[in-house]
């Protein structure tokens, strides 16, 4: 991992990094860190995330749309998301913005 984490909760909104290019396969998504030049792949929960990213979200606006997208309690969706996002933005994938 590259970069400190920032602190996340509900209420941080993050977006997808621009040093970054990402692309849909078959329902998963391939990210491709512009610069350290890693790979990086999300399955199908991960990737519906990453679209909704491509404008700044709140982790509660994430939260709410993987529950109504998958079948997951908030509890558990929250926890999984704060966990990816936190991963996603020391590899520099995602910026946090408050």
């Amino acid at each position: 991992m590259t970069e400190a984490v920032p602190r996340l909760d509900a209420t941080s909104r993050v977006v997808a990094a621009r040093d970054q290019v990402s692309a849909d396969l078959d329902g998963d998504a391939v990210i491709l860190n512009l610069a350290d030049g890693v790979y990086y792949g999300l399955d199908a929960v991960g990737a519906h995330v990453w679209a909704l990213m491509a404008e700044p979200r709140t982790v509660a606006e994430l939260r709410d749309a993987v529950v109504a997208a998958f079948e997951v309690d908030a509890a558990t969706a929250e926890h999984d998301l704060l966990e990816l996002l936190r991963d996603m933005a020391a590899r520099g994938l995602v910026e946090v913005r408050g």
